[in-house]
């Protein structure tokens, strides 16, 4: 088991967990043996197929039926309800958003059900989300349907209700990878100010280890399913125990980007 940080109480512990989709040859993960605990921002990282996505829908409980699984997801307390104990910020925000809704209706109604808000209240909250979540004009965008957002909209919009209901978890898939870098950079600080406002734990998602360096305290990394390292942030830059690990450090080349060492200074400096 990877160590905790220090005087924190385990939000979701994973135990031996193993998922397997119907036709594969191959598991999508393979004994996996995680926690995290709350407060904490934990970015799990690796290549496309690692099964880092399929960590994220097994501890959001979001797997589909075909998948056969093995293991443990236990949370602390009782079973999680989706929307009101974790919100889920896919990488597609179109995908998450009725198209045929108006988006200030889509968020008020997480409010409404899972906060008991009478519609009134959960309208106001609605658009109190969208002055939080940066969108101009909360109380005219509130009306406009998903078509007439930009995609940077549309995730803020996916943000709101995300966090209408006041979860303990947030968990980011990719929900910035189909965004351009400046949009990009913009979610990743509004995410990180919203976790530290509302005091979330958040579950980030993310094949960019520079994007994980800058947002996480800890770092978990997967490949072919399996978790091949994880420890905090600062520790697993400097230090990468994993050849993978040192593969996707090595990979982070690029004029503009700062080195990753400095990045993860600055996080703990900022957190």
């Amino acid at each position: 088991m990877m160590a905790l940080p220090p005087s924190r109480k385990p939000l979701v512990s994973l135990r031996g967990l193993c998922v397997t989709y119907s036709g594969a040859n191959a598991p999508a993960l393979e004994d996996i043996d995680l926690e995290m605990v709350q407060g904490e921002r934990l970015a799990l990282i690796g290549e496309s197929g690692s099964g880092k996505s399929t960590l994220a829908l097994a501890v959001a409980g979001l797997l589909p039926d075909s998948a056969r699984t093995a293991g443990s997801v236990a949370w602390a307390g009782a079973p999680p309800l989706g929307g009101r104990d974790f919100g889920f910020v896919f990488q597609d925000p179109a995908g998450s958003l009725d198209p045929v809704m108006a988006v200030g209706r889509q968020v008020a109604e997480v409010a409404h059900v899972h906060l008991g808000l009478s519609w009134a209240d959960a309208q106001a909250r609605a658009r109190d989300l969208f002055g939080r979540v940066g969108l101009p004009d909360p109380d005219t965008l509130v009306h406009a349907h998903p078509h007439q957002l930009s995609g940077g909209q549309k995730q803020r919009v996916a943000l709101a209700a995300a966090i209408a209901a006041r979860p303990k978890l947030l968990i980011a898939d990719e929900a910035t990878s189909a965004l351009d870098t400046i949009v990009q950079a913009e979610i990743v600080a509004l995410i990180r100010r919203l976790v530290a406002e509302d005091g979330m734990t958040l579950m980030f998602v993310s094949h960019d280890i520079a994007l994980a360096a800058s947002l996480a305290d800890r770092i978990a990394v997967l490949r072919g399913g399996r978790l091949v390292e994880c420890g905090p942030t600062r520790q697993v830059v400097e230090s990468p125990q994993a050849t993978y690990t040192q593969k996707l450090i090595g990979a982070h080349i690029g004029l503009d980007s700062p080195p990753l060492i400095s990045v993860a200074t600055g996080l703990e400096s900022d957190g």
